[in-house]
């Protein structure tokens, strides 16, 4: 790979390229294991667990799986969320060359079903509390073994027994965490297994390790198919990226969840792979990392906009310190100046805005930790990660530098294709190994790169493209709406009409024709609504990106 223009903006000591990998991800974890042993690689509500005990739980789950019938090439479904547990169980299934599927646990049975549907699955480790969503269902979802795993269990024992006090609140909050799932296997008859045998083969880098759904913001979630080779290069990536974090002395705050393909390389994988402790919370609840940071104060803090603000200003009320946070990454939506600055005066380093997508593993490009970084853009291609920009039409053209254009990418991150969909396959990946990302870019004279919107929501009117986000943009603007979400409704004359769902801020009214008016000295005629619609609240996704998809459906029902 010849020298990109790029990457005279990295930070110094941060590599063109990474040294590829030549082994699996089994074989990241157990150099791991035999390097960091006696160092703490999970900590739980204050449980802690050593990355030598990782290692045997790893090895007893794989031989209990073993036992259970699950052989290489098999998908075993994932139905947790961040737990020591979600960990064991997603090295055990690859120590057998089997196939991780993983889903989220707030999803409903009919959004299970479709992903099971297509990835047929047959042995599930489930959060118990979600197995219900798996059984006792008009049509249940069809599988030989459920494993049961009560997070409790991987509490402090005195939380345990103070958990199990006849207190309403106390029931209350173990009822959340925990319920009866007859018929299961409980993980802990796993752990009872025997360790594999060091003979068992062990998977290759270029085997299939995970089948990752695509959130369906836009269409019908599909299976991406990431090899261990294209997860592991993720994880050497952002190691490079984070030039100056250390062996083992890292604390990563997994906060984001490790079912989503973020989490899922930052924790599983990078934070394996750099020795890290990782801190797991099961859900964002501010309160809860910030008197984890009290004991275990982070140095890795990676999370979403909302995130970083709340925790920035809840941790100046209680006067907690989180200096200690050198590397912190935004991803999933816009990080807004006034985040940056609020986190930043609390925070020990740089908050840089990063972009990635399910089909890369996910991360293709950052914003560096030095002061080349820009705000309000998503920074320039990772190492070993080429970009180019093209025409929206045709993507055989690339558009001219500071042009709209689709962003494609191209490096050892990108996927094989999607489980079972030839078509999308075929319509995603491009000669050459091309990504098409749907996402619409510029790119700056300093070749940094702005997403301005997605392809599939650009809106047609009247011949021309509107692009939703701009449109947002103007009425975020607006002392009087706290957010807005504009779709493209079928007019009756052909093409599309712009419509506005706006959420007003407390004690405001909508006012149709100001909003109108506010519009049309902001835009041009084309891009003004020609109908708002007031809501109570915007549908998001777990990552807080409103769906417009779920509003477009919402706005054409009513």
């Amino acid at each position: 790979m010849t020298s990109a223009p790029w990457t005279r903006h990295y930070q110094p000591g941060v590599p063109e390229e990474i040294e590829l990998p030549t082994e699996s991800l089994i074989g990241l974890v157990e150099r791991s294991v035999r390097e960091a042993k006696t160092c703490v690689a999970t900590e739980f509500f204050g449980q802690t667990m050593t990355y030598a005990q990782l290692g045997d739980q790893i090895n007893r789950v794989a031989e209990g799986l073993r036992n259970l019938g699950v052989k290489a090439g098999d998908r075993v479904a994932l139905v947790l969320p961040n737990c020591p547990q979600h960990i064991v169980a997603f090295y055990a299934v690859l120590r057998l060359g089997a196939v991780v599927v993983e889903h989220n646990p707030l999803y409903t049975a009919r959004e299970l079903r479709h992903m099971f549907e297509d990835h047929a699955a047959r042995v599930v480790i489930a959060w118990d509390a979600a197995v219900e969503k798996l059984r006792h269902q008009p049509d249940d979802i069809e599988v030989d073994a459920i494993v049961a795993v009560n997070l409790l269990k991987a509490f402090p024992r005195l939380k345990r027994l103070a958990l199990a006090l006849p207190v309403p609140s106390l029931r209350a909050t173990r009822k959340k965490l925990t319920q009866p799932a007859p018929g299961t296997i409980a993980w802990e008859e796993l752990l009872k297994s025997k360790p594999i045998a060091d003979s068992h083969p062990r998977p290759n880098v270029h085997d299939l390790a995970v089948i990752q759904y695509t959130s369906g913001t836009t269409s019908s979630p599909k299976g991406a198919m990431l090899s261990h080779f294209n997860l592991y290069s993720n994880a050497r990536q952002g190691m490079a990226w984070m030039h100056g974090a250390e062996y083992r002395k890292e604390t990563f705050y997994a906060i984001l969840p490790m079912f989503h393909a973020f989490g899922m390389t930052l924790f599983l994988t990078y934070g394996i792979l750099q020795q890290a402790r990782i801190v797991l919370f099961p859900q964002f609840d501010v309160d809860m990392v910030l008197d984890a940071a009290k004991k275990s104060p982070p140095t890795v803090y990676h999370a979403v906009p909302p995130i970083f603000e709340a925790t920035a200003r809840r941790a100046k009320e209680r006067g907690i310190s989180l200096k200690s946070a050198r590397f912190c990454i935004s991803g999933a939506m816009n990080l807004p100046d006034s985040t940056v600055e609020l986190w930043e005066a609390q925070s020990g380093g740089l908050l840089v805005e990063g972009y990635g997508m399910t089909e890369a593993s996910p991360v293709c490009l950052g914003n560096p930790f030095f002061p080349s970084r820009k705000t309000g853009t998503i920074g320039v291609p990772f190492p070993s990660t080429l970009m180019k920009v093209v025409d929206i039409e045709d993507p055989t053209k690339e558009v001219a530098q500071g042009e709209r254009g689709e962003l494609l990418i191209k490096g050892p991150q990108v996927f094989s294709g999607y489980w079972n969909n030839p078509v999308e396959t075929e319509r995603t990946l491009l000669p050459g190994g091309w990504l098409r990302t749907g996402d619409v870019v510029t790119v700056d004279a300093d070749g940094f790169t702005t997403i301005v919107d997605r392809v599939k929501e650009l809106i047609i009117t009247g011949g021309f493209n509107v692009a939703p986000s701009e449109v947002e943009a103007v009425l975020r603007s607006h002392p009087d709406i706290a957010d807005a979400a504009v779709v493209g409704l079928p007019a009756p004359s052909g093409g599309e009409t712009v419509v506005a769902a706006v959420l007003m801020r407390p004690g405001a009214t909508m006012d149709a024709d100001a909003l109108r008016s506010y519009c049309r000295e902001r835009l041009a005629a084309y891009k003004v609504p020609r109908r708002f619609e007031a809501v109570s609240e915007l549908p998001a996704s777990m990552l807080g990106k409103v769906l417009r998809k779920q509003v477009k459906e919402s706005l054409a029902a009513s």
